[in-house]
């Protein structure tokens, strides 16, 4: 047998051996390949996407206020009324007008808060104010900030378009009243206290003023 015979052979035979020792570790396919066992009937994997689904909850409302609750239901109704109102952004303002109305208050400037207080909520603080004077008595105060502040309450008049709506504040202020003279005879400057307030803001919605006034403090 001469030597390209002997070589085919050989080549042959190696080849054999391979095509056996790849379908031994491999296995065989049959048309098309179907899945491995261990995977039928195992859940499609969740998409991780979020949807938007029309009428689903509302979060600028129930970040706030439970949901279903009455409260929940009279913010609804007034986005229905006036849809760019937000309750984040009533909020956010609410934060800066509670600064804002309570030093003016403490430091008598009561003429300049007269646009963001109701008649009869300017009128006390004018009457508060006027006790002070009277008595020569000035109070020194420093606001440090807003420890804690919810909405504690909404209500919506659908026949007047009238809201409402209560926050709930904890505030963080230093304080001194001093008499005539100076003297410091209430407080201390060097101390931090906390004012508890809940103050009701009110207004029409869907009018063209877009400012809420303070209609009643507790």
């Amino acid at each position: 047998m001469n030597s390209p015979i002997i070589q085919l052979l050989v080549l042959a035979g190696i080849a054999v051996f391979l095509i056996l020792r790849l379908r031994s570790v491999l296995g065989t396919r049959e048309g098309f390949e179907k899945p491995p066992v261990a995977q039928q009937g195992r859940p499609a994997p969740a998409r991780r996407d979020f949807e938007v689904i029309d009428g689903g909850p509302d979060h600028d409302i129930i970040d706030h206020v439970p949901e279903g609750s009455d409260s929940a239901d009279a913010l609804a109704r007034m986005k229905r009324v006036e849809p760019s109102f937000g309750v984040g952004d009533f909020l956010g303002g609410a934060r800066g007008a509670y600064e804002m109305i309570l030093m003016g208050f403490e430091r008598g400037d009561v003429d300049e808060l007269k646009p963001f207080l109701d008649g009869d909520v300017y009128e006390a603080f004018i009457d508060v104010v006027a006790q002070r004077e009277d008595q020569g008595l000035t109070i020194e105060a420093e606001f440090i900030g807003v420890r804690e502040m919810t909405l504690d309450e909404a209500r919506f008049d659908d026949d007047t378009g009238r809201a409402e709506i209560s926050v709930k504040y904890v505030g963080e202020l230093t304080s001194v009243v001093k008499n005539a003279e100076g003297e410091i005879i209430e407080g201390d400057s060097k101390s931090v206290k906390k004012q508890k307030d809940v103050w009701t803001y009110a207004r029409t919605m869907g009018s063209d003023d877009p400012n809420w006034q303070l209609v009643a403090t507790d």
